[in-house]
């Protein structure tokens, strides 16, 4: 028995997870789930939007499925997805955007994986905020240190890049893609504009490109990359990304496959781990039992093969894949028309693939 802590979430959180957690539930795999909260509606109760409890519980388990949590747009409490990753280290995110047959899209047969650094860059949360004393001191130092001089009413944030991030998240690509007998890692940067982060970024890329060279390596600029995904994305298997960018390209490659309705994550580190559903937690839906759940349960296929149980994997994967393509039994933005009356709602899509699996 393998106990998951499983956090509910806000806004559409709490019915997704259900519909996660019965799906996994229904493969036979051995899971004993711990439920938690997270998010703004425990931020009421407990003046809190990250109760204790939920971090002791994933410190204890190293595992966890999260349903999605709102972030604040400009004010209030910092992202607890960002949080989460920096509190346990979690620094390989894992985004897979794959085809199935069935979903809308402009594309068809993307087998793309992300592999995005989790911990740095833009994202690693070291801020100024305009107006402070603190602030004016770092900008005063940095003209003092500069060619180039910074405005008084500037907000700073702060990029950093170092050799050891770099080092394990790229070798966690080349280690993914030898793994899942994958052919090539590709490695996207801006190195001919920020030299000393994206240039030490692709440094550091080619280094480890070199110790393992069973596996082809290529890299590109970061907006060369998005238009190359747009025009031949089958020419490409595993990117690897620094934070911004691979938070920016991973929607975009949903975006190949049908959105993020389809979009599975994990946020993996040597601790712990926590699978989760790319998109937001949409609450103007919150209690409709309107959404697709799919996203969140193929983070549950995710969280299977991670624990080893690829044949419970196999088995879920495949049963969503054939409700997708049925299209009978699948939610209001699987339809062809957003208003098709026979559109079903987030539990009964997670009973129609539950009664795929007992028939197979």
């Amino acid at each position: 028995m393998t106990n998951v802590t499983l956090i509910t979430g806000d806004g559409i959180g709490p019915e997704i997870a259900e519909a996660a957690r019965r799906c996994v539930d229904a493969t036979g795999a051995a899971i004993n789930w711990e439920i938690c909260e997270a998010g703004v509606d425990v931020m009421a109760s407990q003046g809190t939007p990250l109760p204790q409890a939920t971090i002791d519980s994933i410190k204890k388990n190293q595992l966890a499925l999260k349903a999605p949590i709102t972030t604040p747009v400009g004010t209030g409490f910092r992202s607890i997805n960002v949080h989460l990753r920096q509190e346990f280290d979690l620094y390989a995110c894992l985004r897979p955007c794959k085809s199935y047959k069935g979903v809308r899209s402009r594309y068809s047969d993307i087998d793309l994986v992300l592999v995005r650094e989790n911990t740095e860059d833009l994202y690693a949360g070291i801020e100024f905020e305009k107006g402070k004393d603190d602030t004016a001191e770092l900008i005063d130092w940095l003209n003092k240190h500069s060619k180039k001089q910074i405005r008084q009413d500037s907000g700073i944030s702060i990029k950093p890049i170092s050799v050891f991030g770099a080092q394990r998240i790229v070798q966690y690509a080349f280690d993914y893609a030898r793994k899942m007998a994958r052919k090539k890692v590709t490695c996207v940067h801006k190195a001919n504009i920020m030299k000393y982060t994206d240039g030490l970024w692709l440094e550091v890329s080619r280094q480890v490109a070199a110790k393992n060279s069973d596996i082809e390596f290529e890299d590109h600029i970061v907006d060369n990359m998005c238009m190359q995904l747009v025009q031949k994305p089958e020419l490409y298997d595993v990117l690897v990304l620094p934070n911004l960018y691979g938070d920016i390209l991973s929607d975009l490659c949903a975006g190949l496959v049908g959105g993020l309705g389809v979009a599975p994550g994990a946020n993996i580190g040597e601790n712990a781990a926590i699978f989760e559903a790319t998109h937001g937690s949409a609450p103007k839906y919150k209690g409709l039992n309107k959404v697709n759940p799919v996203a969140l349960i193929l983070s549950g296929v995710l969280m299977l093969r991670h624990l080893g149980n690829d044949a419970h994997a196999d088995k879920l994967e495949k049963a969503v894949a054939a409700v997708i393509a049925e299209g009978k039994d699948v939610t209001y933005d699987m339809k062809e028309s957003r208003n098709d009356p026979t559109a079903v709602g987030t539990q009964e899509m997670a009973d129609a693939i539950i009664k795929k699996m007992k028939i197979a």
